[in-house]
């Protein structure tokens, strides 16, 4: 299981239609919201989905308090 935080920032295998790579992690729990950095596109994927569709964790966010 691939440990995310809201704000990470990751690679899907898959370009969005957009011609976007980036998304940027904005929910976390059985399902994870992504926003494509791009389009501003929203979508949630079953965790179980996304660890098979992930093909990098590109950044992390920073500490939040």
């Amino acid at each position: 299981m691939i440990e995310l935080h809201i704000g990470d920032s990751v690679t899907l295998k898959k370009k969005h239609p957009c011609g976007g790579h980036e998304w940027s992690v904005t929910r976390l729990g059985a399902d994870i919201g992504l926003q494509c950095t791009t389009c501003s596109r929203r979508i949630l994927l079953p965790r179980s989905e996304l660890e098979l569709k992930l093909k990098q964790k590109t950044s992390t966010a920073g500490p939040t308090f």
